[in-house]
């Protein structure tokens, strides 16, 4: 079965995800005064981010290039570029960490689709109530 179309629906799953943990963090005003901001930051957040990632394997990278790099961009721009204080960049941080699993969860639960996280099994719930 060709699985291809997965990555980009992981991509737009990833920017929501994305979008609502910088709005939790941000201010409502503040959100959308740096509106332009969340938009680049998402682009090379996730967008360039998930890309390096899912390619950096296939080009041959050793893991420890293709994966930190994104995690990094990931942990390091939001704070920076956002200029966010160390409560918010805490928040953040949080935020960020737990967003990952719950997506691999959530395509991994629901649909099968164990592409996101693959070192991490969870079964599906076809399989579960079978």
């Amino acid at each position: 079965m060709n699985t291809e179309w997965h990555f980009p629906v992981m991509i737009f799953a990833s920017l929501v995800v994305f979008f609502l943990v910088i709005r939790a963090v941000l201010p409502a005003q503040e959100f959308r005064q740096k509106k332009y901001m969340v938009a680049l930051l998402s682009v090379l957040v996730v967008i360039v981010g998930m890309l390096f990632g899912k390619y950096g394997a296939t080009w041959g990278l050793p893991w420890w290039v293709y994966y930190p790099i994104p995690m990094l961009m990931t942990v390091l721009l939001p704070p920076f570029v956002l200029k966010l204080r160390k409560t918010k960049t805490v928040l953040y941080l949080i935020l960020s960490f737990i967003s990952a699993p719950f997506i691999h969860i959530f395509f991994s639960f629901f649909f099968g689709w164990t592409e996101y996280m693959p070192f991490w099994e969870i079964p599906s719930a076809q399989i579960i109530f079978q």
